[in-house]
């Protein structure tokens, strides 16, 4: 592997980090259950790290406030556009992938 400077590490993630929101804003079509779903984590769970990495680094910030940062847009604005009802197969992943075994 190339020998990567800690900065230049720190600018590659950044820039990946943000072509991931982007793409994330981008697939509306794409629901939050199905990411769950399949990769174990959804939009909420980024804004949540985003959030906690804001407050170790001694930034005052909220819920709401790293939502609408990685939504790109309030969450409550998000959902009304975008958030569908999670069908029943849906429902049945999710509680089968978030069951205690395969936690």
């Amino acid at each position: 592997m190339t020998e990567i400077s800690p900065e230049t590490q720190e600018k590659l993630e950044a820039a990946a980090f943000r072509r991931l929101v982007t793409h994330l804003r981008d697939r509306t079509d794409v629901q939050n259950i199905d990411l769950m779903n399949l990769s174990g984590f959804c939009r909420n769970c980024l804004s949540r790290w985003y959030m906690e990495a804001a407050r170790e680094a001694g930034q005052d910030m909220n819920k709401e406030s790293a939502r609408e940062i990685i939504y790109g847009m309030p969450f409550s604005e998000w959902k009304t556009q975008y958030q569908t009802e999670a069908s029943a197969d849906q429902k049945r992943a999710f509680e089968v992938s978030h069951s205690p075994e395969n936690e």
